[in-house]
């Protein structure tokens, strides 16, 4: 014999405004239920407006929900309410598990259109506030960070610091960094490394390794290479590459203020630094316009790409600057035409014996 449909249930009820579940008793009624709420209130639903959300499985509450966004919902522990709601309503079991389904597919949609907010913000939003951001970083921190990169990337007994070479150096980018005016105190560090590379950490830290030294064929071909990564710097490309790489909380954080979360992102962020074509073309153009306003030959900075990059194709390990700075046909010609008319009116990079003394930088370390 069959057992009876029960007309009454105990269960719980949501109003989808706050967490708090209150007593209810739910009567099933011809063409709804009601269901009478501690606290003395009654709630009417329609037994068309409802959809079941959960309670397909063996053990799981039934919970049922009206109403589009935040919806109230009522909870039936016991399983059986289902097949008393479906008998009394004329409801059948493939509706209500449409409904649910529907709530599904709802849930998954809102998921899938998270993730493609995030991507969005990720791919757009986060370069664009990065770029706000990096503009608010005051120089004291941008050369703090700077100095922490350079430790972490070329430490004191790494450096090569024959003083000649230093000075001969610090002359070179000196004069590069003093034709146009800027709030930063530019400082280079030559790292014992034969590998050919170069980068700018924020707040005017600049890293050159020994082995683009005694690479270049001229110290305009240096000077070149200075000029460029100096205009990272006063760009800040660096600074803004780093903070688009650190997380999105940390990000927000530094857009409210607290920069000092970024350090041990930044630090992180900067071992796999590499620049947008952008950003590689605007230091490109503006270290050229550096040399110039300098009276440095801007073809030294051609020239060394060009030498990079057909000795990159027969040694590609050794040449590191390439993967970081990618030159390509079409950037070199743009080079070209940008120091077409370069010619005269320029002063030597160092004399012969400051470009002895450069490449020689590291004959004493070691």
């Amino acid at each position: 014999m069959a057992e009876p449909t029960r007309l009454e249930w105990a269960g719980f009820y949501l109003d989808g405004r706050s967490a708090a579940r209150r007593r209810a008793v739910v009567r099933l009624m011809r063409t709804g239920l009601e269901a009478s709420v501690d606290g003395g209130d009654t709630v009417w639903w329609p037994y068309a407006e409802i959809r079941q959300v959960q309670g397909f499985h063996a053990g799981e509450p039934v919970r049922l929900e009206r109403g589009d966004g935040i919806a109230a919902a009522l909870v039936v522990p016991d399983a059986a309410f289902i097949e008393s709601l479906r008998h009394v309503s004329g409801v059948t079991a493939p509706r209500f598990r449409r409904a649910g389904r529907r709530w599904a597919l709802t849930v998954f949609g809102a998921a899938i259109g998270a993730v493609v907010l995030m991507v969005i913000l990720y791919r757009w939003g986060i370069p664009a506030a990065a770029r706000v951001v990096a503009d608010r970083v005051p120089v004291s921190w941008e050369d703090r960070l700077g100095a922490t990169i350079v430790d972490q990337f070329a430490p004191a007994n790494r450096r090569c610091t024959a003083p000649e070479g230093q000075a001969a150096l610090d002359r070179l980018l000196g004069r590069i960094a003093a034709a146009e005016p800027s709030p930063y105190r530019f400082r280079i560090v030559v790292l014992d490394d034969r590998q050919v590379n170069a980068f700018a950490a924020p707040g005017g830290h600049l890293v050159v390794l020994r082995g683009l030294l005694q690479r270049a064929r001229s110290p305009e071909e240096v000077a070149g290479v200075l000029a460029h990564e100096v205009q990272h710097v006063l760009r800040r490309h660096a600074t803004r590459a780093i903070i688009q790489r650190a997380s999105t909380g940390v990000l927000v954080a530094a857009i409210f203020g607290d920069v000092s979360g970024l350090f041990a992102f930044a630090v992180d962020a900067a071992a796999t630094l590499a620049y947008s074509r952008e950003h590689e073309g605007e230091a490109d153009a503006e270290g050229l316009r550096l040399l110039r306003a300098a009276r440095l030959d801007p073809r030294g900075m051609i020239a060394f790409f060009e030498s990079m990059r057909k000795e990159a194709e027969r040694a590609p390990r050794a040449f590191r600057y390439l993967s970081t700075h990618p030159s390509t046909d079409e950037r070199i010609a743009g080079l070209r035409a940008l120091a077409a008319g370069s010619e005269g009116a320029f002063e030597p990079a160092l004399t012969g014996a400051e470009w002895n003394a450069v490449r020689a930088i590291c004959d004493r370390h070691g």
